[in-house]
């Protein structure tokens, strides 16, 4: 099998390469930068593995499946025609409406002939003799460029769990980033949702509406806010498309590019009275403001996170009827805001619902699944329905899936078994003109507005080698070093970095995955800007350039 494999992906020969550049995936990532390589007159391929683009909103159809970034502040910035031409329904937008802007974008630049649909990539590798990547598709087919362009997102390998019998469940099941692309319907049915992260509790608030009986199965909960999602009215579209400029400036100057950033003051310099009006204020506004926009030191300091966390958990009790069911959702092995915080609408009031039932899986863990559904260590579970909300190998594991090798045969999964190393989340030294977009160790927060920047930064690299006659670019091992240090530096002393959790790198559904690594940068957006400003105008000196 090996022989064969290989095989595949044999020699290149010294000759014309297909193309300047392939680039692997069509999200927003993809999209973007075929925009810009296009502009340089590069000759560019994107494989994409799905039968339309969109990335993350192709895949991700699941009920209840929306943004919890303002939709404003989410959409591309490039375009002022584009800001202009589309207007968002919702301050938070659904995900068939952001599918169908990513369609529209990918038809108003006319990128889709650049663009091979049902084409996943199997695997990568470097050629030395050919200066450049051979591809190999999972169809057989090869295809070699000067540049390999990984556009992959974060969020991209979804993991199911490691639980015996899943294989021999007659009804209906699905991972909610593999969900059908037709209607599925709860009405008159028993459902099971296996999970309570970001997808689970957007997903159970919307099977509880019709489903004859929703079963969750919760192994830790987790802190949740009020989205307060409403549609944007006709005034407010146009007060939105005249301040774009400042909405994109506003991204610009915020720790995490949203439009909420840390307030000045700590949570130990106002009166309880003020501190608990300010909870109550940020608890009532829309997004990401009470994890984004709160006292400068809840992330960072026990106390503080501690009086947010007890504001929230009374917050719980309020919401759900049952007290011992409330006590069942608050999570008692991290603070608020220490892991990726869901927002919701209804969410608690789910569980004061009869048709909803709450299963603890730290209480009677599930020991299979059956023909006829799920048995836990005291009860059978019958089911027309098993919903799969387990998440994502996250950061690294889109590249995992993919056999890359570097220079003499090194294997990417290999040389990450340790935690990933890189230069400013772009390059990894030893795989030549492989620049990644949203890979590890670059500055995530609001994603699209770290896309864009990360694509215009390597849109900058490359436009820099072409007109110096320059084939090759590799990141020299001490500037990995020191950007290594530099990211495990900037994650000192956030209560984040203590807790299991995709921030960290932990997935107990992928195996090597079970210990904390530093995987993200943790600083702030425009710190990672100014470094990476830094080494394009110096002449990119932190790279080995031929």
């Amino acid at each position: 099998m090996a022989a064969t494999h290989e095989a595949q992906v044999s020699a290149v020969a010294a000759t014309a390469l297909d193309h300047d550049a392939i680039i692997v995936g069509a999200g927003m990532s993809g999209l973007y930068q075929l925009i810009r390589l296009r502009e340089l007159g590069m000759r560019v391929r994107v494989f994409e593995a799905g039968t339309g683009v969109g990335g993350t909103w192709y895949w991700n159809r699941y009920p209840g499946a929306r943004f919890d970034s303002e939709s404003y502040s989410y959409g591309y910035s490039f375009s002022r025609e584009l800001l202009q031409e589309w207007s968002w329904s919702e301050h938070f937008a659904p995900q068939p409406e952001t599918l169908r802007y990513l369609d529209h974008v990918a038809d108003r630049f006319d990128l889709r002939r650049d663009i091979r649909l049902r084409s996943r990539v199997a695997a990568a590798h470097w050629r030395e003799e050919a200066g450049g990547w051979e591809v190999a598709l999972e169809d057989g087919s090869r295809h070699t460029a000067r540049f390999l362009i990984t556009a992959l997102g974060p969020l991209s390998a979804p993991t199911l769990p490691r639980i015996e019998g899943m294989e021999t469940f007659r009804g209906q099941s699905f991972h909610t980033s593999r969900w059908p692309h037709g209607p599925v319907d709860f009405a008159g049915k028993r459902v099971a949702v296996i999970g309570t992260g970001a997808t689970g509790v957007q997903t159970i608030q919307e099977v509880a509406k019709t489903a004859t009986r929703l079963t969750v199965f919760q192994r830790t909960p987790n802190w949740c806010a009020p989205l307060h999602n409403r549609p944007i009215t006709h005034e407010e579209q146009r007060r939105i498309k005249a301040a774009y400029p400042e909405i994109f400036r506003r991204c610009q100057e915020t720790f995490a590019c949203f439009l909420h950033t840390p307030d000045s003051r700590g949570a130990f310099e106002v009166s309880p009275e003020e501190r608990e009006a300010f909870f109550e204020k940020l608890y009532a506004e829309p997004g990401f403001g009470i994890w984004q926009g709160n006292f400068r030191d809840i992330l960072t300091d026990r106390r503080a996170n501690a009086l947010i966390t007890d504001f929230v958990a009374r917050k719980i009790r309020q919401r759900v009827e049952d007290p011992l069911m409330a006590e069942k959702l608050i999570p008692k092995n991290h603070g608020f805001g220490t892991r990726r915080v869901p927002l919701e609408t209804n969410y608690y009031e789910v569980y004061n619902q009869p048709n909803v039932r709450l299963v603890d899986l730290r209480e009677t863990p599930i020991e299979r699944i059956t023909p006829e559904g799920i048995r836990t260590g005291d009860a059978e579970h019958e089911l027309d329905m098993i919903v799969y909300a387990t998440g994502f190998d996250a950061i690294t594991g889109g590249f995992d899936r993919i056999d890359i090798r570097g220079v003499e045969g090194q294997r990417l999964k290999d040389r990450w078994a340790g935690g990933p190393q890189t230069f400013m989340g772009v390059l990894v030294e030893g795989f030549p003109n492989m620049p990644m977009l949203m890979g590890p160790h670059t500055a995530l927060g609001n994603i699209p507005r770290s896309i864009e920047y990360n694509v215009d930064w390597v849109t900058g690299l490359i436009r820099h080698m072409r007109e110096r006659g320059l084939t090759r670019a590799d990141a020299r091992p001490e500037a990995v070093a020191a950007w290594t240090d530099h990211v495990k530096a900037v994650g000192t002393g956030l209560l984040s970095n203590e807790v299991d959790s995709w921030f960290t790198g932990v997935n107990r559904n992928v195996e090597g995955k079970q210990t904390r690594t530093v995987a993200r940068y943790s600083g702030s957006a425009p710190a990672y800007r100014a470094w990476c400003d830094e080494v394009a105008a110096k002449g990119y000196r932190e790279l080995a350039l031929a």
